[in-house]
Order: C-alpha cells, then sequence, then structure tokens
C-alpha cells in the first residue's frame, strides 16, 4: 500500500480550461488512456461543459465538495442532479454528458473501468469493516480518520495499490468518519 494526500497529487489542467485532475492510481501502472483497465482520479471542475467521452468505459462520480453538478447527455437519456455527497452515479463513457456547475465549484471522486475487463466498485463506509480481497484500490478519508492496517488517514489522505490482493480492516475513530473505496477485480477473480 502507498500513502498519498491530495494536497501531494499532480494536478494536471484540462485542455478547455474549466478544471484539472489529481490521477490517483492507475492499471495497469503507467497506462495512458487508451490502455488502462481501472483509473481513479479526483476532479476539480471550476466551469461549465462537456465530459471527455471515453469509449468502452464504464464511468462512476461522486461529488466530494461543493454544490454539485447537473448531468445531461446529448441524447437526453441521462439527466442527474449530482448534488448529494458521497453518493456515487455510474454512467457510460461512450455518452457525451454536459456538467452544469450548481453553484460555484466541485471536487469529484471518479473511477473508470474498461467495459469487459474487470468488476470496479465505489462506495462510502462509515463504520468497521473488513473489505474483501480485490487486486486494485484506493481508499480516500472523506471525514474524520481512520485506521486501516497501522495507517493512520485523515481528511484528504489516502492508500492506494495496485497488484496487491490483500484484505484490509477500515476502523473509523469516531461516527462522522467516512472513507470512499474504490475496488477493481478482473473478470474471473
Amino acid at each position: 500500500m502507498e500513502a498519498f494526500s491530495i494536497e501531494t497529487l499532480p494536478a494536471t489542467p484540462w485542455r478547455n480550461g474549466g478544471g484539472v485532475t489529481r490521477e490517483i492510481a492507475v492499471s495497469p501502472p503507467g497506462a495512458g488512456f487508451g490502455d488502462f483497465l481501472w483509473r481513479v482520479s479526483l476532479a476539480t471542475v471550476a466551469a461549465d461543459g462537456p465530459f471527455s467521452v471515453f469509449a468502452g468505459i464504464d464511468r462512476q462520480i461522486m461529488l466530494i465538495e461543493g454544490e454539485g453538478l447537473q448531468l445531461r447527455s446529448d441524447d437526453g437519456a441521462i439527466d442527474h442532479r449530482l448534488d448529494t455527497p458521497h453518493e456515487p452515479f455510474s454512467f457510460s463513457g461512450d455518452v457525451a454528458i454536459h456538467g452544469t456547475l450548481i453553484a460555484g465549484k466541485t471536487l469529484d471522486f471518479n473511477v473508470m473501468s474498461r467495459r469487459g475487463f474487470g468488476t470496479p466498485e465505489l462506495r462510502v463506509e462509515t463504520e468497521t469493516t473488513t473489505l474483501k480481497v480485490a487486486p486494485c484500490g484506493v481508499l480516500l478519508c472523506l471525514a474524520g480518520g481512520w485506521d486501516v492496517a497501522g495507517h493512520e488517514l485523515r481528511k484528504g489522505d489516502g492508500l492506494r495499490w495496485i497488484d496487491a490482493p490483500v484484505a484490509r480492516r477500515l476502523v473509523p475513530d469516531g461516527s462522522d468518519a467516512a472513507i470512499a473505496v474504490a475496488t477493481w477485480r478482473p473478470i474471473g477473480d
């Protein structure tokens, strides 16, 4: 497991100037947009605009901070208000989506998985739990504090692992604790 903090993740500005992305993890390591199997990132959305289309990719997005986004697809099939923190929303990366800020910039947690290669999961835990074994994963402390196998996490701290299938026990330090859990298992695992 490798520890990280949101503040230390490099920020990559978007070509359209509407925000920045901070990559947390990618599998296989070093993969680009054309050949990743699983990717986890944070996005700061600062302006209305289109989401990038990723053919063959299943996406999940979760609001972490801010008032949220209204997500609409060009074909009208998606019209979703992403305004409740810590509630994942799934959609196909094949669909052209436009995001409209509700009130000011947002910070969003994003999981992308190449369709047909693996099973992604994104959820938020608030109580002591033991994670199922997964070869790839990211934990991000959203509130309070957490003990994960001797690692003390505070808001904005996280752990990531690639090709390290080990069960992990998550223990909160109080009733206000919340942690994002993103895992990926190859098909057949």
